[in-house]
């Protein structure tokens, strides 16, 4: 998962995966997320107005409509926030049971 935090624009950019074109941008908690999907897949999520509202209730709600990990999408969104204006990488593995 790769992301990018626009500092002038307080924008996050989530791409999920590589695409060139998405067919179409559904929008989550009034447009606090917008999720660009093709095919029925989602494939990025811009989060609008990190500064201005809390950003994490909208990511939530975004990974529970289309089925994504919530908890990854905070992890990099919280880290493109400490490194802004540069591309962030994250790689998650499967989740440790005791």
């Amino acid at each position: 998962m790769n992301a990018d935090y626009d500092s002038r624009g307080d924008t996050i950019q989530i791409e999920l995966a590589e695409f060139r074109r998405p067919a179409y941008g559904g929008d989550v908690e009034n447009g606090a997320v917008i999720v660009s999907v093709h095919e029925g897949r989602p494939l990025m999520l811009d989060v609008i107005g990190t500064r201005k509202h809390d950003f994490e209730k909208p990511l939530r709600a975004a990974a529970e409509r289309y089925e994504l990990d919530a908890e990854a999408l905070i992890a990099i969104s919280r880290a493109t926030l400490a490194a802004p204006d540069r591309p962030v990488r994250l790689e998650l593995g499967e989740r440790i049971v005791d």
